[in-house]
């Protein structure tokens, strides 16, 4: 053999090993194994981690592992894992199998037959085979847990003894079983000794509540369900340091809302004793203390200070003040009640629609469970006096009080009389009051705002932000003394990127000094400091932020499990940690404030191409994990000092991407033929050729290009483009910024979109020019309607749930929510900036349906008939209007789904046909049946016309 001959038989064998090596595209099966972060946590010590790694579809996992990536416990369809405080035990919840479950369903069993969850049990300091308990139904650890787990489980009644063979200790609640009842289940409570195994167990319980320190645990019992007088009904407490059980309160009934003061001292409830059937429950508010035999009625309907016609309200949560001087509650008028003689078939069914309704029918509707479950604010003063004194009645929307609950003052707000403007303004402006908790005595302090208000931790002020002013405030709640905080600065603490027609909104509150004295107020890129007696404000960042383009947002790392402490106070004598985002490279990470008073630029720990999510810490703040992605690396879970120089890589949740052909994200900037300064993310596919032709799609939502650096999983679409598998498949897709002139929205996507395809177009000679398609939903779907009207560029269209008629769209109802839908015309989303009376002719403009005669472009249409977003009519016109103009048209109804996809089969089936269109369209493939044919309703449920 020659040299020529030994080279082309060399040349031959390395491109067939390269043809043979070449990474595959995404397919359709890779969806329900592709993988996620679920829940993580880091101990408060730091020293162990736990977090679930959970498939789109199928069995979750849950692993355990210490501070240096050892794995400890691999606990399959684990859920909910805790550590007890003291880092000796860890104790999770296992799911039943997934295909177990859903043979259930398919044979459809009752909610009581269905698989039931397990516990499992695992010392860490022994580090033991973990203890399992089945049929378990619910589990339960106190705030400070140490040493004890409860569980309510299922026995057989059958059994001679208790299913956890481990028990040492039974403590009855009820009759011993009879022989008829052999065979049968019973509820069982099970308190677990954690470093014994041994169980205290309690039959008949339905509830149970632990007190934070885990030395006392309540629990319900119901009694026999045909006797409403049975002697063992009631709540008990159970003290786990002298094992004694003491029943508290008498009756059967519903026994909700526990809580207990901060020092464990006060317990405070409500109940409804009687017939669990009784349309109206009347509810009392109950309190204990260890002086008392039995808890006592502390409020109830004719309690002094109780509105007439109201009582205590069975729907609030209960919250003594730290102090325990006061405990918050809330009160209801006293509903009223259906008459169940009446005969249903005998009485008209309708909705009486009123002008001066505050809120709209549908709106109403919607809430009515809500509304039902109303409540509105109270005090009590549990040791000093029984008087009920309200601090806020049906006129008012919030009461805002701080979180220690011990002044005097808090805020309630009200928009009564101003709530039929929001049919069409969506906001309202409010009456601020301030309330005395002592007298219940309000005073009106800001008679009209448009804006957020605050109340200070110490409640000595009332902070707001004014959006007619764009200014921010304090005010003295004990002199009256009003403040401008930033009067004399110029930076603007507004939204600047505001491109809707409406009052642009602010950026937040950042946090409070421990004194209660200074606010710390964000603007786009920086915190400030503003002293609530109106003194000077400064920049703690020093203008940092602003000078380079970052974002810097106080990263909130003080652990604080209690619910009460929700307050993010910011100490300057202690370095401070920022989350950063670079608006100019779009580039994340974390900044540091070194501690001290003075004004200083923040230091960067880490900024890089990547997204973090998940940011935790331990108790000392000295190790933090979190999630790191970018479009290339799924988000997988680390673990690294509070430095960032110390990263340790836990989890690897979709090793399998490296064997498929990806994709690549990069930015792309040009400006547009009016002269506006543009970018978006132009994604390719990993083995990109610049010397091929790619077909391209555009998909699109107002502004995209912030996450570069994000993940997209594949994933059966809600009706977006799933990117990850066209780019995949050998598709470019492009994911245009756009800006808006009021008035023009559809023009502003002309603007931005279009050119942005052209510059590609123009500039790479890899973009086909002949083989581009659109995709958006929702707003995005009314562009891609839009767009099709203006241009014929584009080869295929795929619009999901658009508006394509503004003059009826904006007389209609977004079902979900009950509202009007004008607000969203005039000043929000669809930037109309008027009236459909004042701007008939811009109504019809950025109308796609009165121009759908220009239309040349094939065009899918999703919009199903449970939409509760945008009315599905509004996809019929569009339809029916191009299916009489003759034009290539689709409808997709997936019959009640919603306005995103919720069904997974649904998702599913809408990505096999979104792929089949664009591939027919931009590639040239076959088309399927459905494509060419249709589905006739005499073939629903039987063909799904996917096939080729």
């Amino acid at each position: 053999m020659n040299n020529w001959s030994i080279l082309c038989a060399t040349l031959g064998t390395f491109l067939s090993v390269q043809a043979f090596a070449q990474k595959p595209p995404l397919d359709h099966d890779v969806y329900d194994n592709w993988k996620s972060i679920g829940s993580s946590n880091i101990s408060k010590s730091g020293n162990f981690l736990h977090y679930t790694i959970v498939p789109q579809e199928g069995d979750a996992v849950l692993e355990l592992k210490d501070q240096k990536n050892n794995l400890l416990l691999r606990v399959p369809r684990g859920d909910r894992g805790t550590l007890t405080t003291n880092d000796q035990f860890f104790v999770a919840g296992i799911k039943p199998m997934f295909a177990d479950v859903r043979q259930a369903k398919i044979k459809k069993k009752k909610a009581d037959d269905m698989p039931k969850d397990s516990l499992l049990v695992f010392g860490l300091k022994d580090k033991n085979q973990p203890r399992k308990f089945a049929n378990v139904k619910s589990y339960k650890l106190a705030r400070n847990s140490k040493e004890y787990v409860a569980f309510i489980a299922e026995n057989k009644l059958s059994e001679t003894k208790d299913s956890l063979t481990i028990a040492k200790d039974s403590t009855s609640l009820a009759n011993k079983t009879s022989a008829k009842g052999k065979g049968k289940t019973k509820t069982v409570l099970h308190l677990l000794h954690l470093p014994t195994g041994d169980t205290t167990n309690f039959e008949g319980v339905d509830d149970y509540f632990w007190r934070d320190d885990e030395q006392q645990l309540l629990m319900t019992k119901k009694g026999e369900d045909k006797d409403s007088t049975s002697k063992e009904a009631g709540l008990y407490l159970y003290s786990l340091k002298d094992k004694s059980i003491k029943k508290i309160s008498n009756g059967k009934g519903s026994y909700k809302s526990f809580n207990y003061s901060d020092d464990n001292a006060q317990l405070s409830f409500v109940a409804f004793k009687g017939d669990d059937k009784t349309l109206s429950k009347e509810y009392k508010l109950y309190y204990y203390t260890d002086r008392q035999d039995t808890a006592q009625i502390l409020a109830q309907r004719g309690s002094s200070g109780m509105p007439k016609d109201w009582w205590v309200s069975g729907d609030a949560s209960l919250d003594f003040s730290a102090d325990g001087n006061k405990l918050y509650l809330g009160l209801a008028p006293i509903p009223l009640v259906k008459d169940t003689a009446l005969v249903e078939f005998e009485h008209a069914k309708l909705d009486i629609w009123h002008w001066k309704d505050d809120y709209l029918q549908p709106q109403q509707l919607v809430n009515l469970k809500r509304d039902q479950a109303r409540s509105f604010s109270a005090v009590i003063y549990p040791e000093n006096s029984a008087n009920v004194i309200p601090l806020s009645d049906e006129t008012f929307n919030r009461m805002i009080r701080t979180d220690l609950g011990n002044e005097e003052w808090v805020l309630v707000t009200t928009d009564f009389g101003n709530r039929i403007q929001s049919q069409w303004d969506l906001g309202t402006s409010s009456k601020v009051y301030k309330v005395s908790t002592k007298s219940g005595k309000n005073e009106l302090i800001i008679p009209t705002l448009d804006g957020q208000v605050y109340l200070s931790p110490k409640a000595t002020h009332a902070v707001y932000f004014d959006r007619k002013s764009a200014g921010w405030y304090s005010l003295d709640l004990n002199t009256g003394d009003k403040k401008h905080l930033n009067q004399s600065i110029e930076a603007s603490f507004v939204d600047e990127e505001n491109d809707m027609p409406m009052l642009p909104g602010s950026y937040g509150v950042a946090g409070w000094s421990e004194d209660g004295k200074t606010a710390y107020v964000y603007d786009r890129y920086d915190v400030w400091a503003f002293p609530l007696d109106g003194k000077a404000p400064s920049t703690i960042t020093n203008g940092y932020g602003r000078e380079n383009k970052i974002s810097l947002r106080l990263a909130n790392l003080d652990r604080q499990d209690h619910p009460r402490f929700r307050t993010n106070y910011v100490d300057l004598g202690k370095a401070q940690y920022l989350n950063a985002f670079n608006e100019v490279t779009k580039e994340n990470g974390m900044y540091i404030l070194d501690a001290g008073k003075r004004i200083r630029n923040p230091r960067p720990v880490l900024m890089a191409k990547n997204t973090f999510r998940r940011l935790m810490a331990d108790e000392k703040a000295d190790r933090v994990i979190y999630t790191k992605e970018d479009y290339m690396h799924s988000p997988d879970l680390y673990v690294n000092s509070i430095a960032m120089n110390q990263e340790m890589r836990l989890t690897d949740i979709n090793p399998q991407q490296a064997t498929y052909n990806w994709g690549t994200a990069e930015l792309v900037e040009w400006t547009t033929p009016k002269g506006h300064a543009a970018e978006g993310i132009l994604y390719k596919p990993e083995d990109f050729d610049p010397n091929k032709k790619y077909p391209i799609i555009a998909y699109f939502y107002e502004k995209l290009s912030d996450g570069l650096y994000s993940y997209q999983a594949p994933a059966p679409t809600p009706s977006r483009l799933n990117i990850p598998y066209f780019v995949s498949n050998g598709y470019l897709v492009f994911a245009p910024d756009i800006e808006y002139e009021t008035g023009h929205p559809g023009q502003a996507a002309e603007e931005f979109i279009n050119s942005g395809m052209r510059h590609l177009a123009r500039t790479n000679s890899w973009v086909d020019s002949t083989k581009m398609g659109i995709q958006g939903q929702s707003w995005g779907g009314y562009q891609v309607a839009h767009l099709i009207t203006r241009t014929d560029m584009y080869a295929a269209a795929w619009t999901g749930a658009p508006v394509v008629n503004m003059t009826s769209a904006y007389g209609g109802i977004r079902w979900g929510s009950g509202m009007s839908r004008q607000f969203q015309y005039e000043n929000t989303q669809s930037r109309i900036g008027q009236n459909l009376w004042e701007a008939r002719d811009l109504y019809i403009e950025n109308s796609p349906l009165f121009f759908l005669d220009r239309v040349t472009t094939p065009v899918v249409i999703m919009h199903n008939d449970q939409d509760g977003a945008v009315p599905w009519y509004q996809g019929i016109e569009m339809f029916t209007a191009l299916r009489r103009l003759q034009k290539p048209v689709w409808l997709l109804n997936y019959n009640g789904d919603d306005h995103n996809l919720i069904q997974r089969q649904n998702r599913k089936d809408i990505q096999r046909r979104e792929v089949q269109f664009f591939d027919h369209y931009l590639k040239g493939k076959p088309a399927a049946v459905w494509i060419k044919t249709g589905v006739p309703a005499i073939h629903k449920g039987i063909q799904w016309g996917l096939e080729v």
